[in-house]
């Protein structure tokens, strides 16, 4: 079961967002998606996930074309997500933050109870279950996030810059989960963060983006030889001198 986007294009009035983009996401490994501001990475996400239909090329899951399936038929489908703000219902505590969500999955409550407590045991975050989701500090408001991402027990999470804001202990605790996720639940993750040295710490393949195409795809020692990544981070005359 693969997740992927091929030949994928996005255009916004005379902009455009994407051009023949295509990528992978395979079960139970983390995949990297970077590239500067405006690359195009977050309509990348917005694509997999039904937010943006395509304007050419595909969204497709084990080879099937899923492209104008809407956001919530995505999810249904094993694609779930994260949002660069937390999103979650700040009227709720964080139990029924995750309740809810199994809920609109088409779970009974008390099982979507039941599995929303036994994903918080499993992430170590059982002590917020009754807190207010609107007063969580903001590195304990992205965990819950990828807690709820993960009711349904999705095939496939992606998260857009989850790691945004965080220190550095913060941040390698979120690729330590991250990690877990992968391998101990089988989920094929996409990474789209600024953090380079995070996604190269974590991913076992990154896709770099500039200007809406991709420019290089390897693991982490290709992606630190490849001239077309330094011209896009540093401009082609400090790529040179590197």
């Amino acid at each position: 079961m693969v997740l992927a986007l091929e030949q994928v294009g996005v255009a916004f009035g005379g902009f455009r967002a994407l051009t023949e983009v295509s990528l992978a996401i395979p079960p139970g490994q983390v995949t990297g998606l970077i590239g500067p501001n405006g690359a195009g990475k977050t309509t990348c996400v917005n694509t997999l996930s039904g937010f943006q239909r395509p304007g050419s090329g595909r969204v497709l899951l084990d080879g099937a074309d899923i492209s104008a399936l809407p956001a919530h038929r995505m999810r249904r489908a094993g694609i779930a997500r994260t949002f660069q703000a937390g999103r979650l219902f700040g009227g709720l505590d964080v139990l029924d933050n995750l309740a809810c969500t199994g809920v609109g999955l088409g779970q009974r409550r008390a099982e979507a109870e039941h599995a929303a407590q036994d994903l918080l045991d499993w992430m170590g975050i059982a002590a917020l279950a009754s807190r207010p989701a609107a007063g969580l500090p903001y590195t304990d408001e992205r965990r819950v996030a990828i807690a709820r991402a993960l009711m349904g027990a999705p095939r496939f999470l992606l998260l857009d810059e989850p790691a945004a804001g965080m220190s550095e202990h913060e941040a390698a605790d979120l690729a330590a989960l991250i990690r877990r996720i992968a391998g101990e639940r089988g989920i094929g993750c996409l990474l789209i963060e600024h953090n380079v040295g995070l996604v190269l710490s974590v991913c076992a393949q990154v896709v770099v983006l500039d200007g809406g195409r991709v420019i290089e795809t390897g693991d982490r020692a290709a992606i630190l030889a490849s001239r077309p990544v330094r011209e896009a981070y540093f401009g082609a005359d400090q790529a040179e001198a590197a």
